[in-house]
């Protein structure tokens, strides 16, 4: 079955989630935590995207962003791409660490992130035996929670850097001390009540979070885009469908060629490794052989392909080369 397409726009506003494949676990130790975080830090930066929420379970992740130039899929793999390859080098593992795609819904409006955010501060008391615990047990909790956005969205700490509560303090009445005491009662009002309504939302349609005609507007974009998609391309190097970022190709190619990223940008007689990356940024990067020229300060396009197809012909009959390619292919294969 096609996977469903990406709708992206400028400024779209996304609930995103990322769990462990097969429920495994993702964070097994503060370390873990505090690297997740730092990589959302760099990631955020890097692609101007605004960060309203965040919070960490040992087995999934969820964040709340806008994204002002509709860039969700390059941020993600930027995120779980370096994570994933961070984890399985420390704790000496290989495999898939992530489940499939990440997961991403539209936002609808003011009221719909509001809610969200309620939705998203309470899941660390809404897991494994905190629902059964006294509701005083559950607020010392979750005030003191540090894997998430909800201590600083009370003002309690500084938060990540780029986390950026204002949006949704700003939905509610007064000044700021006055805006972060009625959040504070907001949140903690859900341990006791369910919004039976907002929940229905959650469990119902896959993309988006929203009212009946927000999610017909979506569906007219994502008819769009597919037609755009749909129109012949103007060269067979281009891979429209794969969009990692070419930071993360590189950075895999390094890794499993113990190459320099640095080196990979220079000619060196003998060297696999510029042709693996000319292959890799062609398929899964979306880019045209001039722009992967680019990425590699290879003056022509046409030697790009040349070295693409060179290191496709020698791994035909060079199984170390095939299990290089697998391994690079499988880091790029997270979450997307």
């Amino acid at each position: 079955m096609a996977r469903r397409l990406r709708v992206v726009y400028p400024g779209a506003i996304y609930h995103l989630t990322v769990r462990g494949n097969a429920r495994q676990t993702i964070f097994r130790d503060e370390r873990d935590r505090e690297r997740w975080l730092a990589q959302l830090r760099e990631q955020v930066a890097q692609h101007g995207v605004r960060l309203y929420l965040y919070g960490l379970m040992t087995n999934h992740v969820h964040l709340v962003v806008e994204t002002p130039q509709a860039n969700v899929s390059r941020f993600m793999q930027g995120l779980t791409t370096a994570y994933a390859m961070y984890f399985n080098k420390r704790h000496r593992r290989v495999g898939h660490l992530l489940q499939g795609r990440f997961g991403a819904r539209l936002v609808d409006s003011d009221e719909h992130l509001l809610k969200l955010s309620r939705y998203v501060h309470l899941n660390p008391v809404q897991v494994g035996e905190m629902p059964e615990r006294p509701v005083s047990e559950r607020v010392r909790y979750l005030r003191g929670y540090r894997w998430s956005s909800y201590p600083a969205y009370l003002g309690q700490t500084k938060g990540l850097e780029g986390l950026e509560p204002g949006p949704v303090l700003a939905q509610l009445p007064g000044r700021k001390a006055q805006r972060r005491l009625t959040y504070r009662k907001y949140v903690e009002s859900g341990l006791a009540e369910t919004d039976e309504e907002f929940a229905e939302l959650m469990t119902g349609v896959a993309e988006g979070i929203g009212g009946s005609e927000f999610l017909a507007k979506i569906r007219e974009l994502a008819e769009g885009q597919l037609r755009r998609l749909r129109r012949p391309e103007d060269t067979t190097f281009r891979r429209v469908s794969l969009t990692v970022a070419p930071a993360m190709i590189l950075q895999a190619v390094s890794h499993v060629m113990n190459v320099p990223v640095a080196a990979l940008r220079r000619r060196r007689r003998g060297d696999m490794g510029r042709g693996v990356a000319a292959l890799m940024l062609g398929r899964h990067g979306g880019l045209s052989q001039r722009e992967v020229a680019g990425e590699l300060g290879v003056r022509w396009g046409s030697a790009i392909s040349w070295q693409a197809r060179r290191t496709e012909r020698l791994a035909r009959c060079d199984r170390d080369l095939q299990r290089q390619l697998r391994a690079i292919e499988q880091m790029l294969k997270g979450p997307g």
